[in-house]
């Protein structure tokens, strides 16, 4: 025997404890890390646990059958039915030869069958729990082999046996008697092991399979929320390369006309602004062609707005949906990112309610504009289907993004019988984006400081 690779460094060191796996098994077994080995893995703990019971359930049958087994003879069968027992985890194979050997041993001595015999019965087990297709075969085939077998050995001595006093019928009809008697108790005694094992390993089998199947279906959710996430990422991108390419122009505009209107320093004022100009130039050249990609070949579509809320709202009233909306505060002020994610999240959100909310039931949008803060949200009748929230959490995913992008948080999930989402974020987004309107004199004063 053999230690298996990966544990060889482990199991040479004294100091280490670590536990030695005898390498192993069966040729050709299916799902078995041992192919073409003739010894199965074990722990040595678990080779030295068949080797005790073996040796302890030989010691019954000697000690049980003492009267039986004075010739030396009986004494090698029980031994190398004790050796079959033993080896009947570690290779079934093995342990399926040694039974057949001295079994046939046992009948070519002319000896008397003992308890020993009924050690097969775990050998036959593990043919069909742990061997290969063909150890499974043959361990089928020794069962109605041996059964036939051994029926026929008994009935044949139980046949000579007759001739030697008067019966109630010929010696052939009970000789018949008895070996169709004992066939049926042979073949039980070996098969429904077999059938056990086989039992065994199915139930094995079955309980891989769901385990690979959890396995397949977590990989497979992780990988859809990956993909949803980097879709809205693609969508974002180009919302965002939309904005970008609208303020460049501005300040571009801008930037060209203050060239003209500031007289105070021409020469000085030309030089900044022109800079400007420039820079904002190649800015928005370099934009345009790193998000280019990422838009596929979408056409160019307006950034939504804030005001554009109210044309939403009016199209899902058209499709059937009840919008009720409550506003407070003013909007003007917030910057192009807050507006775009204010409306893209209430879209989602009513799209969400529409697809997967009770039909009928009224929808309750909340938008509050504060000086610092932005709160959204919008509050539905959950479908009475049993499902916990709406379709694959795409849309969530996306509303999430967008979010958390504005430096803001977001809630989604069932409020006893409503599904409520809920958004908090920053009127000015994270990355300091200028709110929308026209930039003050004095404003315009300290920038040229």
């Amino acid at each position: 025997m053999t230690r298996s690779s990966s544990d060889a460094s482990a199991s040479d060191d004294p100091a280490s404890g670590a536990t030695r796996v005898i390498r192993a098994a069966d040729a050709t077994t299916d799902h078995a890390p041992y192919r073409g080995r003739v010894f199965r893995p074990m722990m040595r703990a678990q080779v030295l646990t068949d080797l005790v019971i073996a040796v302890l359930l030989g010691g019954l049958v000697v000690v049980a059958g003492a009267r039986g087994l004075e010739s030396p003879l009986a004494i090698v069968t029980v031994v190398g039915m004790i050796a079959a027992l033993a080896l009947r985890r570690l290779s079934p194979a093995l342990a399926l030869t040694v039974a057949w050997a001295f079994a046939v041993f046992q009948m070519v001595t002319g000896q008397e069958p003992d308890l020993s015999n009924a050690f097969i019965a775990g050998v036959m087990f593990t043919t069909s729990a742990y061997g290969s297709r063909r150890v499974r075969l043959a361990g089928l085939v020794s069962a109605i082999v041996g059964s036939v077998t051994a029926a026929l050995y008994i009935g044949i001595d139980d046949y000579r046996n007759r001739l030697t006093f008067e019966t109630a019928s010929t010696p052939a009809q009970e000789a018949v008697q008895v070996t169709v008697s004992y066939f049926a108790v042979v073949l039980m005694l070996l098969l429904l092991p077999w059938l056990a094992g086989l039992v065994v390993r199915t139930r094995r089998a079955a309980s891989m399979s769901r385990e690979a199947q959890l396995l397949a279906e977590r990989d497979a959710a992780r990988a859809d929320r990956a993909v949803a996430v980097e879709q809205e990422r693609v969508r974002i991108a180009r919302d965002m390369h939309d904005i970008v390419a609208h303020s460049l122009a501005v300040v571009i505009a801008q930037s060209d006309g203050a060239r003209y209107a500031l007289k105070a320093d021409p020469a000085v004022a030309d030089q900044a602004l022109s800079t400007i100009s420039a820079t904002a130039r190649r800015a928005l050249g370099d934009v345009r062609e790193l998000l280019g990609a990422l838009r596929h070949e979408q056409g160019t579509v307006p950034t939504p707005e804030i005001d554009d809320i109210d044309r939403l709202i009016a199209d899902m009233r058209q499709l059937g949906l009840d919008v009720h909306v409550e506003r407070e505060g003013d909007p003007s002020g917030l910057p192009t990112t807050t507006q775009l994610a204010v409306y893209r999240i209430v879209q989602e959100s009513l799209t969400n309610a529409y697809k997967h909310g009770e039909p009928g039931s009224p929808v309750r949008a909340a938008l509050t504009y504060r000086p610092d803060t932005v709160e959204i949200a919008v509050v539905n009748r959950r479908a009475d289907d049993g499902s916990p929230g709406p379709g694959t959490g795409h849309g969530l995913v996306g509303m999430r993004e967008r979010a958390v992008m504005t430096g803001g948080t977001m809630t989604a999930g069932a409020r006893g019988d409503d599904f409520e989402v809920a958004v908090r974020m920053p009127a000015v987004p994270a990355s300091g984006q200028v709110p929308r309107g026209r930039i003050t004199q004095t404003e315009q004063e300290r920038t040229a400081r």
